[in-house]
């Protein structure tokens, strides 16, 4: 996937997309990206493959 839209962007559309996310969701530490990706297919209730594709997604608007 090739990455046009700056993370800040991405976290913004996503808050605003699901108003129930908060910015402590899209904390993560060096390494533990996927702890963070966990936490919010969780949060929103979907599977990691629905999590990849809204993401890639957000690269296309």
């Amino acid at each position: 996937m090739r990455i046009t839209r700056s993370w800040r962007e991405q976290k913004v559309m996503l808050k605003r997309r699901f108003t129930h996310l908060m910015d402590r969701d899209f904390d993560f530490e060096e390494g533990q990206r996927e702890t963070m990706m966990q936490r919010l297919a969780l949060k929103l209730q979907k599977s990691r493959e629905e999590l990849d594709t809204l993401f890639a997604e957000l690269q296309r608007y």
